[in-house]
């Protein structure tokens, strides 16, 4: 496996680079040749095993092992086991030559390095399979970390996704009929993940919007970059050293508190996930480091965003499995695609599904709720209900799941759901709800004046009625009496109705504190209860008369 990588990589060190995103000319068949080569070493037709997948994808290059980071996420298309497998997959690779490096800086810049570099550091301090990070002093005294993009690396990605879409059109028009996901669409996904890890100043305009986002955060910071010296293949930003957060032992040397850590860790997820819509997609160990008391998140290749419909979507889903409501979650489910792919579901058949993710996520305890499996859960739902998978959500999946493995030591005994849950509180939802509140009071008011409008409009014609005005009465009757019963019972009926509905306008004005309000009771509803006491004290009496007065008509017959 490793020759096989030498290989690749090695002729990755000999593409040009002129064509940004064009594949090598004449090179698919010798690639398609490599490929099958790979396959065959690792005997992939007399069956495949999750860590044989793995060692596979690593032989065949960047774009293959990229390709197995993506479907880590998309369990709808590979088993469990293989999910599992994959989401451990890291894009290492041997050590480019350090000449290499320097002649890519030196491209780039199109001048002398010793212009802008004191020190180069021979040794890398990371080698992936996209880039390389080395330690760097600038002339102007600043210790930097370079990120130099590997010659070729796009060329070859752009020639491999090539390869496998061929494959796909293959593979879809043989099993068109009982295709179950868009393979086509999982292909673009991959290549549009490409494009941006692969565009550096991509990740350079992201280290720069959230270190702004960072600066609210005492506790939070990422790394300055120096965006004069970046380049579409080159980041440079200031170098970092702390302790990774993989090296607990550390840490508790040190006197940090891995339960602090992991407590703002997730809060601060929170807000980058449902407050700025904009959020560290990979928080693996790796990418964060404690340093001087601050928790520092590094390597901005992979970001995800959310626009405000869609984390207001999110928000009313977290509350909605809090309080186990399906339709609730039914209805921002089907919110989240489009309403084109939302005409033809089957309704019943997707609160049932919905049903059965409410009763295994809402009734366990928080400790034991895993947040990112309730949404790669919701997603799994929506493609097995033929809706369509937002892509941004895909990254928050990966992204809490991610998350939640990397802070099990830290808070065993905290869910990420409680601290989300506080986090809400804090920022909005708990004044949101009593927003609402408010408004159902207010509706609530104006539901029984109309309440009240109608049963007043109703009594209008039933005295219109008893009262001979529309001739059908004399005619179908030919006496009063039998309709003077009726008018009675209905006023009475009427009668009740109003009561009731002074009661709830009132208990509504009472619990709403609505204005003017003396020694703490508001005013409209305590004469609302006065004037409904009085009316049903009326009502019992007069029902107790006309009942003596009716035996005592009996008794003179």
């Amino acid at each position: 496996m490793a020759l096989k990588q030498e290989n690749i990589y090695d002729r990755l060190e000999n593409l040009t680079v002129s064509a940004y995103d064009k594949p090598p000319k004449n090179g698919r068949l010798k690639r398609i040749g490599e490929i099958i080569g790979v396959l065959r070493k690792y005997n992939a037709l007399r069956g495949m095993t999750p860590q044989k997948l793995c060692l596979i994808l690593q032989a065949l290059g960047p774009t293959f092992v990229k390709v197995g980071q993506i479907l880590s996420m998309r369990s709808e298309i590979l088993p469990q086991a293989y999910c599992e497998a994959l989401a451990s997959l890291r894009s290492h690779a041997n050590p480019m030559p350090y000449s290499t490096v320097l002649t890519t800086l030196e491209r780039e810049y199109g001048r002398n390095l010793s212009e802008i570099f004191d020190f180069i550091d021979r040794k890398p301090l990371g080698s992936a399979s996209l880039a390389q990070v080395h330690y760097a002093k600038l002339v102007t005294g600043e210790s930097v970390a370079i990120k130099v993009q590997r010659p070729g690396v796009r060329e070859m990605m752009a020639q491999d996704v090539a390869i496998i879409r061929s494959v796909v059109k293959i593979a879809m028009k043989i099993s068109k009929e009982s295709q179950l996901f868009d393979l086509n669409g999982v292909v673009e996904e991959i290549w549009a993940s490409f494009r941006t890890e692969t565009d550096f100043l991509v990740e350079a305009r992201n280290l720069e919007e959230f270190r702004e986002f960072t600066n609210q955060f005492a506790y939070m910071d990422c790394p300055k970059v120096y965006m004069d010296l970046c380049t579409h293949k080159v980041v440079v930003m200031d170098y970092i050293q702390g302790i990774s957060l993989a090296h607990t032992s550390e840490l508790k040397a040190e006197g940090y508190s891995l339960e602090e850590i992991g407590t703002k860790l997730v809060d601060n997820y929170a807000a980058q996930i449902l407050d700025r819509g904009f959020f560290h997609a990979d928080p693996h160990p790796g990418n964060i480091i404690i340093r001087g008391g601050q928790i520092v998140l590094i390597d901005m290749g992979i970001m995800g965003r959310l626009n405000a419909h869609t984390r207001s979507i999110l928000k009313d889903i977290i509350f909605a499995l809090a309080i186990q409501d399906s339709a609730s979650i039914e209805d921002s489910v089907l919110k989240l695609s489009p309403p084109s792919t939302a005409v033809s579901i089957n309704r019943s058949a997707l609160l049932a599904d919905i049903d059965i993710i409410v009763s295994n996520f809402a009734t366990v305890d928080l400790q034991d709720l895993n947040m990112g499996e309730f949404i790669l859960s919701l997603l799994q739902l929506m493609q097995r209900n033929g809706l369509e998978i937002p892509s941004n959500l895909i990254l928050v999946s990966r992204a809490l799941v991610t998350l939640e493995g990397t802070i099990t030591e830290f808070i065993p005994d905290v869910n990420m759901v409680e601290i989300i849950e506080e986090h809400l509180k804090r920022n909005g939802m708990g004044e949101g709800f009593k927003k609402e509140v408010s408004s159902l009071a207010k509706e609530g008011l104006q539901s029984t004046h109309g309440l009240l409008r109608s049963l007043a409009d109703s009594k209008v014609a039933v005295k219109q009625l008893t009262h001979g005005n529309l001739k059908i009465n004399a005619e179908l009757v030919g006496s009063q009496t039998p309709l003077r019963q009726l008018s009675y019972i209905i006023d009475r009926l009427t009668m009740a109705i109003i009561i009731a509905g002074l009661f709830v306008g009132s208990s509504i004005v009472y619990y709403a504190r609505i204005r003017p309000v003396v020694f703490g009771i508001p005013i409209v509803g305590m004469l609302g209860y006065i004037v409904a006491f009085c009316l049903g004290v009326w009502i019992i009496i007069d029902i107790m008369r006309r009942n003596h007065q009716l035996r005592k008509k009996s008794r003179h017959k």
